[in-house]
């Protein structure tokens, strides 16, 4: 079942998200050669407890950090670690999330360390554009599917590949609720959207194949190729005419 939130749950989940937002915004400008992940890490706990929030990650099925951070191949759930050292021309994925008032937010960022590779831009390019073809295709009486298409469609359209085995979801008072949103499917199909239906919509991307390895960490999932992945995400509520990107900035 897809829960409807309220006009007040949706303003707790605006909080959380935009913690998250903020939090992110900051570790944009710590992501340069020679940081440690452990450091990004750090910063973003301390700065999520700060804003009066709780890490929505640190501990959820033994989770053990706030942040994930994955570079280059590393697609999601990236382990930090004061062993592995940002370089220049890498690509680093940020995914966090936070709670406040029991309502969660989830959000993801792909950033550039330094100057970076032509195709690692344009990976980065092409998976932030079909997240906004994802939210462009939100509205009430919109069905999944025309969501989950317009993400294939533009990585397909542009060279790239869709990331299969993971998928964005419903959010609110988990941080995953129903329901599986994938990057990949046909218009018109899954479920009716209906306005206060809260998402959080994920494109990852694959300069090469989208077949995925899971590490023996257990959680961080590199391409199977080793080529590049990008990885952005938003949690948004449902409106009658579009969506309320909950984890804006703004």
């Amino acid at each position: 079942m897809i829960e409807i939130k309220t006009a007040a749950e949706i303003e707790s989940m605006r909080r959380a998200s935009r913690v998250v937002a903020e939090v992110l915004a900051q570790l944009k400008a710590r992501v340069k050669p020679g940081a440690t992940t452990a450091e990004l890490d750090k910063f973003a706990e301390q700065r999520v407890r700060e804003l009066g929030a709780v890490p929505a990650f640190l501990g959820y099925r033994g989770y053990p950090a706030t942040l994930c951070v994955s570079i280059n191949e590393e697609i999601v759930h990236g382990i930090p670690s004061p062993k592995r050292v940002v370089r220049e021309g890498d690509i680093v994925s940020l995914d966090m999330g936070a709670v406040c008032e029991g309502f969660y937010g989830d959000a993801a960022v792909t950033v550039a360390a330094g100057e970076i590779s032509a195709p690692a831009k344009r990976l980065m390019d092409v998976t932030r554009v079909s997240l906004e073809r994802a939210l462009s295709a939100v509205k009430a009486g919109a069905r999944l599917g025309d969501v989950s298409h317009a993400v294939e469609k533009y990585a397909v359209e542009n060279g790239m590949s869709v990331v299969r085995e993971f998928t964005g979801h419903g959010i609110g008072r988990r941080l995953h609720e129903e329901p599986s949103i994938p990057n990949f499917g046909r218009p018109g199909t899954g479920p009716l959207l209906k306005a206060g239906m809260t998402l959080a919509i994920e494109p990852m991307l694959c300069l090469g194949k989208a077949d995925v390895i899971v590490k023996n960490d257990g959680w961080t999932a590199v391409s199977a190729d080793g080529s590049l992945s990008a990885h952005y995400e938003h949690t948004v509520a449902v409106t009658e005419d579009g969506c309320d990107i909950l984890s804006s900035c703004g």
